[in-house]
């Protein structure tokens, strides 16, 4: 990730943290400054209104800062239109670090219990309560401390750990690229996505029928309710409560276990399409319907929560508004403003290309080399079909061994003997209760209590078949956790890397000049209003709000960067990751 560098006796990071007398909102914080040597200026006050102003002038000598929780200080600077290069998050660093197999001695960090906090400590509250949390009392449930001692001390913890692990470089890197990650995720949030409210309308009323009154459901779920009430022969069938449903179609004839859409579909009955159709369009009433509108869109932008590091392999979650939950038939309403596009890219098939890099297999990596990987497969005469290559690839790294998963994946266990190497490897390391470890070193957590039940009950000299059943059951089970594991987080990785390296491109692009006549996009806020700014991210997939005279400089950023990730992470390894780009003002996803 390229990096300005400032002056030879700037300070390398910058330690922010709250001073006794007061939290920020009403009172003060401070700012210690730390050299390569780990000398320490004397504490900084800053009053609470100065912030922003004293955070842009120390960001022209390039520090770190660091900070106990990104979204807790964050908003603040971007809401005066102050945005930072590089960060250091206390919090996600500590939960990398303290749970990391490659730290030697991880019992300083695990003795610190105030930062164990869950995924999103401090997120999800609306942008104008920013720097809230810093109020919060540090024995709330989930708070993380955010004064200045508690900050260096972790900090001093987090640096030992770094110096003394296996892989300083590789480990470096990911604390890192997730603190860019969370940086990203605020900015984000404050810029929103463009999002054209009455298209949204549109589509719903399309789909559902006019809005209706609080509290009614749409005329096209009333008329589906009635059609499934009507080949059900019962006027009175609950269709939103599972177990009164179940009732119902066991009491017509329709013999099964549960309500669930798979299950459903594998029954012919007259009340079954137009069930699952109800079904469909209620989950998109409840989760993208109008009162969702009302409650995530404003001024033309839609500000979901994400939340960084939120699962265990480092894939994002989200706390509010849905963003990895977005419907295709929504797509439309993603609309840029005015002399401005959206510039989208997702990458084919990340998780197979990065197996093949993290295992040097040479001959996966050519199966995908320039052109899509499950018709590689196809051509190198390994499967028939590429809906077969995929089902044998999805199978290899989710551990399927039965149905079409069974019979193909042999076929790849021949053709790709190292990477299928590498993930057997993590699955036997799950089946005996151990600990793997992604290709920078955020390591999974260990099976729960149950799980060494099970396996210790059946290794009692009483145990029955059924308690031996049960415990090899749960170690396959967890098997197929670290076998996915190692891929899931490693393609996380990559992500990331793609994220922090593009959002420093996109910084440093040209603003338009006013001479170019450029409306700016007010909506996004201070920060980005002329300057290209990232939008959306869905695990593979970007979308950057450009202006639309810098499209073709955008998108050539967003190819760069995702070939600068893939060097980053795996060197010279023959592996590539193509993308597939849209330029539009509505980049819609097929």
């Amino acid at each position: 990730m390229p990096s300005r560098s400032g002056p030879s006796d700037a300070p390398r990071w910058c330690v922010l943290g709250r001073v006794p007398g007061g939290g920020v909102a009403r009172g003060r914080v401070a700012a210690v400054e730390v050299d390569a040597a780990g000398e320490r200026s004397a504490p900084i006050p800053i009053a609470t209104a100065e912030l922003p102003a004293f955070v842009a002038a120390r960001e022209r000598s390039a520090p770190r800062w660091v900070w106990s929780d990104t979204p807790s200080w964050y908003p603040r600077l971007l809401e005066a239109g102050v945005r930072i290069e590089r960060c250091h998050d206390l919090r996600l660093c500590h939960a990398i670090l303290s749970r990391s197999e490659a730290v030697p001695d991880r019992g300083p960090l695990l003795a610190a219990a105030r930062w164990e906090a869950g995924p999103g400590a401090g997120e999800g509250e609306p942008a104008e309560s920013a720097l809230f949390e810093i109020e919060t009392p540090e024995d709330a449930p989930g708070a993380v401390p955010h004064d200045l001692d508690a900050a260096l001390e972790e900090f001093d913890r987090q640096r030992a750990a770094l110096a003394a692990c296996v892989d300083p470089g590789r480990l470096g890197l990911l604390v890192a690229a997730e603190s860019a990650g969370a940086l990203v995720a605020a900015e984000m949030a404050a810029a929103g996505v463009p999002w054209d409210a009455a298209e949204h309308d549109r589509l719903l009323s399309a789909a559902l029928g006019p809005r209706p009154a609080r509290g009614a459901k749409p005329v096209r779920l009333l008329e589906l309710a009635e059609e499934v009430r009507a080949a059900l022969g019962d006027p009175r069938a609950s269709l939103d409560s599972p177990p009164k449903l179940l009732r119902a179609l066991r009491s017509a004839g329709i013999d099964v276990e549960s309500t669930s859409r798979w299950e459903l579909a594998e029954h012919e009955h007259p009340a079954i399409r137009p069930l699952l159709r109800y079904k469909k369009l209620s989950r998109l009433l409840t989760a993208k319907g109008w009162a969702w509108i009302d409650e995530w869109v404003r001024d033309g932008r839609y500000h979901p929560v994400y939340v960084p590091g939120g699962v265990v392999t480092g894939r994002w979650a989200s706390s509010g508004g849905g963003a990895l939950q977005l419907p295709r038939q929504l797509r439309p309403a993603l609309r840029a403003d005015p002399g401005w596009v959206l510039v989208s890219a997702d990458v084919a098939q990340l998780e197979p290309r990065v197996l093949a890099a993290m295992a040097a297999d040479g001959a996966m990596a050519a199966a995908g080399s320039g052109r899509d990987l499950y018709s590689g497969l196809v051509e190198q005469g390994i499967v028939g079909t590429r809906q077969e290559a995929k089902i044998a690839v999805l199978g290899a790294m989710y551990g399927s061994t039965t149905g079409d998963s069974g019979r193909l994946v042999p076929r790849l266990r021949r053709s790709f003997p190292a990477a299928m190497r590498l993930v057997d490897t993590a699955a036997a390391a799950g089946e005996q209760g151990g600990v793997v470890s992604t290709w920078l070193g955020r390591s999974s957590p260990r099976p729960g209590d149950e799980w060494e039940e099970l396996q210790a009950r059946a290794s009692l000299p009483g145990a029955t078949s059924r308690d031996e059943s049960r415990a090899r059951r749960a170690a396959r089970e967890f098997g197929r956790f670290t076998r996915n594991f190692v891929v899931q987080g490693t393609a996380a990785e990559w992500a990331l890397a793609w994220l922090a390296e593009l959002r420093l491109r996109l910084a440093r692009l040209p603003s338009p000049t006013s001479a170019e006549s450029i409306a700016p996009a007010r909506a996004s806020g201070p920060a980005f209003e002329r300057q290209p700014h990232l939008v959306f991210f869905l695990h593979d997939e970007v979308m950057v709000h450009a202006p639309e005279g810098q499209a073709a400089a955008v998108a050539a950023a967003v190819r760069e960067s995702a070939e600068a990730a893939g060097r980053l992470l795996f060197g010279s390894a023959p592996v590539d990751f193509p993308l597939e780009l849209r330029i539009g003002e509505r980049a819609l996803k097929e």
